[in-house]
């Protein structure tokens, strides 16, 4: 994109300066903004690729680089007012990460969970309610995270062209997922406490890290979701 405004100004190039206008413009934009990465910086380069064009343009015109990044930042409106434009689309993106990692990463944390419990159930079984109750409470939030994924992915894909996104199935995807990574949380934690009791306990060592690493990535996600569903949209 450089190269066709430098042509399109006769050989004027843009100055690779800190202060440059499209350069600040982007990095302020960027900071206002919340969402999956990749869906963010590929918005982001849509924004400055249309601010090179109108760049380009004015060149074209006879303007100097200087004034003609000027006009298009002004053109543009200030990074404050264009986020709300964008914030929906990077929200709907991010509701959609997080109820599919809640949704792919619980139900296994699950299996994983019951396979521990399958393989030592004939031994020394230290902690049958504690046991019972973090079944229950997985078994719950497993269920609950698939129905609402498959609710979201079902709202915010296809059936989005016909039927309007429910204003608050972000923030309801952002707390199930913060359920589901406590949950995640809970059941590391009981996991590697068992592994010094059960018999297969490399198995619960195993199982207590991918419910750790669950965590992590949950709890992440769900976290930038809050985030991206308190913004303003438009």
């Amino acid at each position: 994109m450089e190269t066709s405004i430098g042509a399109a100004a006769g050989g004027q190039k843009r100055p690779a300066t800190p202060s440059d206008p499209l350069d600040a413009y982007v990095a302020a934009l960027s900071d206002v903004l919340r969402g999956p990465t990749r869906a963010k910086a590929r918005l982001v380069a849509e924004i400055r690729d249309g601010l090179d064009d109108t760049v380009a343009a004015h060149i074209r015109a006879g303007l100097p680089y200087e004034r003609a990044a000027e006009l298009a930042v002004r053109d543009f409106g200030s990074p404050d007012h264009l986020a709300p434009t964008f914030q929906h689309e990077l929200t709907i993106a991010q509701a959609r990460h997080t109820a599919r990692a809640a949704a792919l990463t619980v139900p296994f944390a699950v299996v994983c969970w019951l396979l521990v419990w399958t393989a030592s159930h004939d031994s020394a079984w230290q902690l049958p309610r504690t046991t019972s109750l973090l079944t229950v409470h997985l078994v719950g939030v497993a269920a609950i995270a698939s129905v609402l994924a498959a609710a979201t992915l079902t709202a915010t894909g296809r059936l989005a062209r016909w039927l309007p996104t429910p204003h608050r199935l972000p923030l309801a995807v952002a707390w199930t997922g913060t359920a589901a990574s406590i949950a995640m949380a809970i059941a590391a934690l009981v996991l590697v406490t068992l592994s010094v009791v059960v018999t297969n306990w490399p198995l619960a060592v195993a199982a207590g890290a991918f419910a750790a690493a669950s965590h992590a990535v949950v709890a992440s996600s769900a976290r930038t979701c809050r985030q991206c569903a308190r913004l303003p949209v438009t």
